[in-house]
């Protein structure tokens, strides 16, 4: 599968672009917050300033990292909050925001781990645009717009959980492949690739758009015809942020068994045992298996040799697009170190999947697929996250090092997940999507550490985290997730020219050489950089060596 090239008009203008214009580095100097909402009055009612008593409720709603509603989370809050109820609002709020020099942040479920997406490292004020209103499965009450198609069109400010409510209510043999924390916005996660359980069946949330519908940097409704082939290349894993704002997504929906099957063991002895072959096997497992292990710390006196009784536990959970004698088949001859036995294996219809297949007890034992409509039923933490991809496993000491590190933090302060891929992932190029970790990706790994207590230590544990599994990771960059979005990679000023080692050092750990390409696209696109926030893609103008 291979994206199409850069087209020769793209190119063209991104020639003529940088010989002929220039710009000053006081570009949007001027922000006019009461400009704005006297601009946007006709237009939208659902228009709050900190004047509003509600204003406070409606900005922590969706803010899912508390770390950042702490008072010492040195964050700018928005002047103005706009919910829209209809794309005629949205196309309101990007016009008046230009012409009043307010820079926008858009919000859908609110889960980016650096909060960017309703606060900012900035002292702008910015205008935040809500989109929990419009969250319509369109058509409503029945996903599936073309039964023999199987597609669904999905609005901006759905939630995982509404989309799979929906899609469950319309069939229970069609599913999406998404993640598995149900308040996560469907557009973020798109946004920036989109992993989940059927990654290895089906590829990733971006993979599985067929069209979708922006708002431009001019106030123009576009859809994939209109915006052309570059664009529609760059939102499918590459910021959507970046390029301006999504009011829709058709998807594509893959076909699901009747009963599929999940699991979730512990294990709190072996650990090295059972972790060194797990590298290699789990990419290499029939493609409708989904094995994922989280590594935390807990207290077991039984099997610890530390007077505090810390251990390291693991935890492996996921689902088999098939049955549970079949998967255990599998597990007793690939996997046999997990030592997993029949009762571990249990057949659900995919609802139940989706809602239980996890790390966590998402839902209680009785729960109901309408809690997936819920967008406050899980709970938020506030934490400090990284990621990094691995393309060769670790070696035993490796390891044994890095149980070392997660002992240094408390009991259930720190988690670290292995996600294996492989699977179809091995038949894409990097460039298919924005998103470029595919082939050669043993897995990918999630590293958080709980924000509490003492966190300018936390900060620097993670950090130390990080340092260690320096020379057991990818490199040259070193590869990190953009949905699991990472100051410490790198920042964007607020305003004017952008270092061009600076802007690199987060977008190639990011995209790769994909970032090469948004550069061109976002030229194209917004030339005066006008969706900008700390990691959005630069046009090529703004950028120099610094």
């Amino acid at each position: 599968m291979k994206s199409p090239p850069t087209s020769p008009a793209l190119l063209l203008f991104f020639i003529l672009f940088i010989i002929t214009i220039t710009f000053s580095s006081a570009l949007f100097d001027l922000p006019n917050p009461s400009g704005f909402v006297t601009c946007l009055q006709s237009s939208s009612k659902s228009v709050y300033t900190p004047a509003n008593s509600s204003f406070k409720d409606i900005y922590n709603f969706s803010a899912r990292n508390p770390r950042f509603l702490m008072p010492d989370a040195n964050r700018l809050t928005p002047a103005v909050i706009v919910t829209p109820t209809a794309e005629s609002e949205v196309q309101a709020v990007v016009i008046c925001a230009k012409q009043n020099d307010m820079q926008i942040r858009t919000r859908s479920g609110g889960h980016d781990f650096e909060g960017l997406s309703y606060s900012s490292t900035y002292t702008r004020p910015f205008v935040l645009l809500d989109m929990i209103n419009l969250k319509a499965i369109i058509p409503t009450k029945a996903v599936i717009a073309d039964p023999v198609a199987k597609t669904a069109i999905v609005q901006a400010g759905a939630t995982l959980g509404e989309v799979y409510y929906w899609i469950y209510r319309a069939s229970g043999l069609l599913g999406f492949p998404a993640g598995v924390w149900s308040t996560v916005g469907a557009t973020g996660l798109i946004c920036g690739g989109g992993y989940g359980p059927l990654r290895r069946k089906y590829g990733f949330a971006a993979d599985n758009v067929l069209d979708a519908r922006i708002v431009d940097v001019y106030g123009n409704i576009l859809d994939r015809k209109a915006m052309g082939e570059d664009l529609f290349w760059a939102i499918r894993g590459g910021s959507c942020s970046s390029f301006g704002v999504i009011l829709s997504w058709k998807l594509n929906l893959v076909d699901i068994p009747e009963r599929v099957t999940i699991f979730t063991v512990l294990r709190e002895d072996r650990q090295t045992e059972i972790m060194y072959p797990f590298q290699t096997i789990a990419p290499v497992l029939p493609i409708e298996v989904d094995i994922r292990c989280r590594i935390s710390t807990t207290i077991n006196f039984n099997t610890s040799t530390r007077p505090d009784g810390l251990v390291i536990q693991l935890g492996f959970t996921g689902a088999f697009l098939g049955s549970a004698d079949d998967l255990f088949t599998i597990f007793s001859t690939r996997l046999p170190e997990i030592g997993f036995v029949r009762s571990d294996l249990i057949e659900v219809p995919w609802i139940e999947a989706l809602m239980q297949s996890s790390f966590f007890p998402l839902f209680s034992a009785n729960y109901t697929p309408e809690d997936f409509l819920n967008r406050t039923f899980l709970a938020d933490i506030p934490t400090k996250a990284k990621s990094d991809f691995v393309r060769s496993p670790l070696s035993v000491p490796a390891i044994n090092g890095l149980w070392d590190k997660l002992l240094e933090v408390g009991a259930g302060e720190t988690t670290v997940i292995f996600t294996p891929y492989g699977g179809v992932l091995d038949n894409y190029p990097e460039s298919t999507i924005p998103f470029p970790n595919r082939a050669g990706t043993l897995f990918m790994i999630y590293a958080r550490v709980l924000w509490v207590g003492n966190t300018t230590q936390k900060l620097e544990w993670i950090r130390s985290l990080h340092d260690y599994l320096t020379p057991y990771v990818s490199s040259n960059p070193r590869r990190a997730y953009y949905n699991y979005d990472d100051l410490d990679l790198g920042a964007n000023p607020a305003t004017g020219i952008i270092s061009n080692i600076a802007a690199r050092r987060w977008g190639s750990s990011y995209f790769n050489e994909n970032f090469n390409r948004l550069i061109a696209i976002k030229t194209l696109v917004d030339p005066l950089n006008f969706f900008r926030h700390e990691q959005t893609v630069p046009p090529f103008s703004l950028i120099q060596d610094m």
